[in-house]
């Protein structure tokens, strides 16, 4: 199959748009000309430092504008990005960057410790800092030096190019570094636009971390659209309801429990409860939405559009059309125009409608493989089709509902139970802000469920205690569904993309305490 090389995305939106807001980061705004000017900037002093083609550049760093110009700085030098999780300890990180096999390490200022923490048990790998001119310091990094001729930049894009190896959250095992292509992230942006429209006033906010797939791959949707993206360092809920107003946003992507808190955010301003008319699409992701959260999202007219999707498919895989947000409320939607689906039972059969079984996907937004991970890349691809290890159903129209992950799924007595089905129906109770479920081996039965529960602030052990949270389930859940203990604790353990890790509840109980 022949190769694509298309423009390079930046220089054609400064070329394009040179005075257009490209990014916005507190009072900083850069237009597309001055991000396109600064990318190349720092893309010269990594040719300087003999950066080549296929070198894997390791970043940590906070959302900024420095990581959006290194972004595409190394796309200028063809070399690949790998972003690492501000979360991890210096161990995890080595390891991460060990198994990429990186050849620099680029952090910023607020980093540069933990940088090079990591760095001192990488020999060879040299470590240098961004600073928020997005210039490098030393912009000849020590251990760079004599690796022959400078490289040449380039203004083309091949799309079978790597563009990241970008590490999966680990929530089921150790994580592994899925390969993002340029088209992949080509594709995911050319279907999204075609599912949500593409309007000339479009603001995309940003408040996941840009080391997560959600957060990267907005990051290049703007260059390809010309389209500015409002960046936050982090997620909080008043803030980010303050930028929707000032800033005119018009799309945003968030997980259920971040909505949720800026729902109670937008109640605490004492106002209608409402968004600006201007917010057209507020993008939800992370895993199956709590059926009382998009409920209250319909009474307040808030155009939530669910989504279903991983690292290995670029972001979205599956996302509901905006004018199907309340006639197919829950569901994740239909694939996405390159994408196909299919729901596969543990007989390797195609599922009928509404019988549940495990996703499979395929198309050009899907990844091509784990780093160096011939076996397991192997082991997830079937047919050419790759398997999520999520499981769901699809309605009579083809409409996706994702149940849980299969590795979360509890088998009770023969029956299959699914945690987020319990967690949804715990978060329906006002009095509780987080829930999360788990099942623990039994003698009896298998596997029981047991939940975890964090009330909403100012909740007290007088509104909201185990024995009546198990008697608000009964009536909205079967009898062997219930969790046999529910244990009131603090704010639950999550990805940085607020993905629940269910394996890590028990740590939030004494040593001591009975699961």
């Amino acid at each position: 199959m022949p190769t694509t090389i298309l423009p390079d995305w930046l220089a054609r939106a400064a070329a394009n748009f040179p005075d257009r807001l490209a990014l916005v980061h507190g009072p900083a705004r850069w237009t597309f000309a001055e991000l396109d000017r600064r990318a190349a900037h720092l893309a010269g002093q990594l040719a300087s430092a003999g950066l080549r083609p296929g070198d894997r550049v390791a970043l940590l760093a906070g959302n900024g504008l420095p990581y959006a110009a290194c972004v595409h700085a190394l796309t200028r030098l063809r070399a690949v990005l790998v972003p690492l999780n501000l979360r991890l300890s210096a161990g995890e990180l080595a390891w991460q960057a060990r198994d990429a096999g990186v050849s620099l390490l680029l952090s910023d200022a607020a980093h540069a410790a933990r940088a090079a923490e990591v760095t001192a048990s990488l020999p060879g790998v040299p470590h240098a800092v961004l600073h928020a001119a997005a210039a490098l310091s030393p912009p000849r990094p020590a251990g760079r030096e004599g690796r022959g001729v400078r490289t040449p930049l380039r203004d083309e894009i091949d799309l079978d190019a790597a563009q990241a190896v970008m590490y999966t959250s680990g929530t089921t095992g150790r994580p592994k570094g899925a390969i993002l292509t340029y088209g992949m992230h080509w594709w995911n942006a050319t279907a999204s636009a075609l599912n949500l429209g593409l309007l000339p006033d479009d603001r995309w906010l940003v408040c996941l971390p840009l080391y997560h797939v959600g957060g990267l791959t907005t990051l290049i949707k703007s260059v390809i659209y010309g389209m500015p993206v409002i960046l936050h360092d982090c997620f909080d809920p008043a803030a980010v309801n303050a930028a929707i107003r000032a800033e005119r946003v018009t799309i945003i992507s968030v997980v259920a429990v971040m909505l949720r808190r800026m729902l109670d955010a937008l109640d605490a301003e004492g106002g209608d409860g409402r968004y600006p008319p201007w917010l057209r699409c507020v993008l939800l992701g992370g895993g199956p939405a709590p059926l009382p959260l998009l409920e209250d999202c319909a009474h307040r007219d808030v155009p939530v559009v669910q989504t279903y999707g991983m690292t290995e498919s670029c972001s979205q895989a599956v996302t509901l059309a905006p004018h199907d947000a309340l006639r197919k409320l829950g569901s994740a939607g239909r694939p996405l125009a390159p994408v196909q689906l299919r729901i596969l039972t543990d007989d390797g059969l195609p599922a009928a409608p509404g019988e549940p079984g495990e996703i499979s996907l395929r198309g050009p937004t899907i990844t091509p493989g784990y780093y160096e991970r011939p076996d397991e890349t192997a082991t997830a691809f079937r047919d050419g089709w790759f398997a999520t290890g999520d499981l769901g159903h699809l309605d009579t129209d083809g409409y996706l509902y994702v149940l849980d992950r299969r590795a979360d799924l509890i088998i009770s007595g023969g029956e299959n139970i699914y945690p987020a089905e319990i967690e949804a129906a715990l978060l329906a109770h006002p009095e509780v802000a987080e829930a999360g479920v788990r099942g623990v081996s039994d003698p009896a039965w298998g596997q029981i469920p047991i939940a975890f529960v964090c009330p909403r602030a100012g909740a007290t052990a007088a509104t909201v205690t185990p024995t009546e949270l198990l008697d608000f389930l009964r009536p909205r859940l079967a009898r062997y569904k219930l969790p046999r203990v529910v244990h009131l604790v603090g704010p639950l353990p999550r990805t940085a993309a607020g993905k629940l890790l269910r394996r890590d509840l028990p740590t939030l109980l004494p040593p001591d305490a009975t699961i």
